[in-house]
């Protein structure tokens, strides 16, 4: 198998998810006592969080392209990424690598165009709902891109870093996103978006009317199936 590098920490609690999927995955294909060989950089989420809020996205542009380099270096033979929100500075990293980049963007709106879906809903944090480098990834694919109102935004980006980011899940929290995708769907979304790696510790299948694609597990599930190759 191939080594996969890893870049967590944003927040630890998706990227254990990760980790868990990852070898979840490597077993079920290859079975025996076989999991997947793996290089981690993990960050301090507070520094970048620091770094987003402030707009310095030059600087963590900078430091994740250096942690990719240094992981290849290592001997890994693809990078991933383990959060949406920083896939705004996949091309800086990209420019750093000889090696293949798997895009959670990408993966994500394979699955769904597999599925046959083409109007999607999307939650994240609001630079992944509210900017144009992951909905422009997904029109690329034929995705015509949902995002929530304002109010909606505010409250979906709250939850992932005052509550989820730091591993607490709450009822309440779990019924506004809730009232939030079936808004989605009223307003015609064929299926939901998980575009934050913590959310699906929130919300799943089970919590609205239409398919929900969860990008920790396919992104994992993308990763691992290159790993095997």
């Amino acid at each position: 198998m191939q080594t996969i590098g890893l870049i967590g920490g944003m927040s630890w609690e998706s990227t254990a998810l990760y980790y868990k999927l990852i070898n979840e995955r490597v077993r079920d294909r290859v079975g025996k006592l076989h999991s997947a060989p793996l290089l981690m950089y993990s960050y301090d989420f507070q520094e970048i969080k620091e770094m987003q809020y402030a707009g310095r996205w030059d600087e963590a542009a900078a430091s994740l392209a250096e942690v990719a380099r240094r992981l290849e270096s290592g001997g890994a033979r693809a990078i991933v990424l383990c959060t949406n929100t920083m896939h705004k500075l996949a091309p800086d990293i990209v420019a750093k690598l000889t090696i293949p980049f798997i895009h959670i963007g990408d993966a994500t709106a394979e699955r769904i165009r597999s599925r046959g879906y083409r109007r999607v809903g999307l939650l994240g944090t609001k630079f992944t709902m509210e900017e144009d480098f992951y909905i422009d990834r997904l029109r690329a694919h034929g995705l015509d891109v949902l995002a929530p109102p304002a109010e909606a935004r505010a409250d979906v980006n709250r939850i992932i870093y005052d509550e989820l980011c730091l591993g607490n899940v709450t009822a309440p929290s779990r019924r506004r996103y809730q009232e939030v995708m079936a808004a989605l769907v009223a307003a015609g979304a064929e299926c939901i978006i998980l575009g934050c790696t913590e959310i699906t510790m929130l919300v799943g299948a089970d919590d609205t009317s239409v398919e929900t694609f969860d990008t920790t597990a396919i992104h994992a599930e993308t990763a691992a199936d290159f790993a095997i190759g």
